[in-house]
């Protein structure tokens, strides 16, 4: 009997390339935590928190809660290196229910509210600088995600590249901004900003501070979107979490002492452009201009971050017959998926046109962080259901530093619901939408197989 020929290369369907090292998964990581948020939030915090150790307090609380969810997501994103990331987890770990809500979840809400979070940002920033109409604004935050959806089409290498040209640049920024303000700062100021007697401290202001870090911090994750991509995940997967995330917490804690002694807490209050006046009040206007472009290279190396992973969620979601599946596909000639980076770029600039900057990082960090808690919980049930899953790395301090997330997690999302009700409402009028329409893909998608294997069936006759 003959042989069947070998499928050709070129009649094989194509696939992601893996593209990304250590320090490309590293950049990835850094290029979106350090955003917009040590720029924007130490207002909105130095409003909830009237004391320098207390505003400490919160953002080495923020990296230590990002930094244990790292270190256990790690085991998930060793043992299943496969495109998707949390989507992947949750599916494995509760079922493919769950882990379509959460994909319909970061397409809908969490990634296009990001993207849309962080163009408000640029319009923030740029826009006064550019002297722009509210409209030509609009426009700019547009032209932002439309960039960088051009960008991830083009190839993993292609965004790579630019990914680490805008690591580089923020790290070096944060760094000439952090001496800058150190050398022109009081040592004095700084003391008596420490040796200040707090306010009355409650539980309230100090979980909305949180929320406010942890936007700052989110992004940690987001190497295992990718994971599909990067070289000898297994290694390369845990040691870019933890790196990444370890080096973003040192970063977020200078800089808030550099702000501190240049600036009082009265002077932060409320204020959106804190680093801005911080770096202005001590170099004047032309330094201020320099890092408002500064910031709006952070902020762009966070977007072209964020849709590169979102992406691959709508990928993972439509090979799993969950999406539409064209969303599956992959370019021939880029090894990009090209249709899911388009379709989440599209989501995120209709957000863009009815949001609020407020508004949008609220209900962000409210679902967001339900599905982190619950990724995270995984590693516990996977380790009870799965045992013999093959784990080349594992959680240090198990069980404790996933209970650990998981409990502080869960106060976030309570606090946060209580505190600022109708934009949490918004989060959880998207993830129950998802309800249905899981059903309504999975219906669709045993249609569709039932149709095929009948006009098979049709043909073998």
């Amino acid at each position: 009997m003959a042989r069947a020929d070998p499928v050709s290369e070129r009649e094989r369907p194509p696939e992601l390339l893996r593209a990304l090292g250590l320090w490309d998964s590293v950049s990835l990581i850094l290029g979106i935590m350090i955003g917009s948020g040590i720029f924007l939030m130490a207002g909105a915090i130095a409003l909830q928190l009237d004391s320098l150790p207390a505003v400490l307090a919160v953002w080495a609380f923020g990296g230590l809660l990002s930094l244990s969810g790292a270190v256990a997501l790690s085991e998930l994103g060793a043992a299943m290196p496969s495109a998707g990331g949390l989507y992947v987890y949750l599916t494995r770990a509760y079922g493919p229910g769950v882990g379509f809500v959460y994909g319909w979840s970061a397409m809908a809400l969490i990634h296009a509210g990001g993207l849309a979070t962080l163009a408000a940002a640029i319009g923030l920033y740029l826009g006064p600088i550019l002297r722009l109409s509210p409209g030509e604004t609009k426009g700019l935050q547009l032209g932002a995600i439309a960039l960088f959806a051009v960008v991830n089409s083009l190839g993993v290498v292609v965004g790579k590249w630019v990914q680490n040209a805008l690591t580089a640049l923020k790290v070096l920024g944060l760094a000439v901004m952090t001496a800058a303000l150190t050398s022109s700062g009081s040592a004095a100021s700084l003391l008596s900003h420490w040796s200040r007697p707090p306010g009355e401290l409650s539980w309230t202001a100090f979980g909305l501070a949180l929320v406010a870090v942890l936007w700052a911090y989110d992004g940690w994750h987001f190497v295992s979107f990718a994971a599909g991509e990067v070289k000898n995940p297994s290694k390369t997967i845990p040691l870019s979490l933890l790196v990444g995330t370890a080096i973003t917490c040192g970063i977020y804690l200078v800089v808030n002492l550099a702000y501190y002694a240049v600036l009082s807490p009265e002077a932060m209050r409320g204020s959106d452009r804190v680093a801005a006046a911080a770096i202005g009040t001590s170099w004047g206007p032309g330094a201020a201009l320099a890092l408002s472009l500064l910031i709006s290279v952070s902020i762009l190396g966070a977007m072209n971050g964020i849709l590169l992973g979102a992406s691959r969620v709508i990928l993972a979601m439509a090979r799993d017959g969950l999406f539409f599946r064209g969303f599956g596909r992959v370019s021939p000639r880029f090894h990009t998926p090209v249709v899911a980076t388009v379709a989440q770029a599209a989501w995120a600039a209709a957000f863009t046109l009815v949001g609020t900057f407020q508004q949008l990082f609220t209900s962000y960090v409210f679902t967001a962080w339900i599905f982190y808690g619950l990724a995270v919980a995984g590693v516990i049930v996977l380790r009870r259901r799965e045992p013999g899953l093959e784990r080349p790395y594992r959680c240090p301090g198990y069980p404790a530093t996933p209970v650990f997330f998981v409990l502080a997690t869960a106060g976030i999302v309570v606090s946060t619901f209580v505190a600022s009700f109708w934009q949490a409402l918004l989060g959880v009028g998207l993830i129950l939408a998802g309800v249905p329409l899981y059903f309504a893909f999975r219906a669709l998608d045993r249609r569709k197989a039932g149709g095929a294997n009948g006009s098979g069936g049709e043909d073998a006759g």
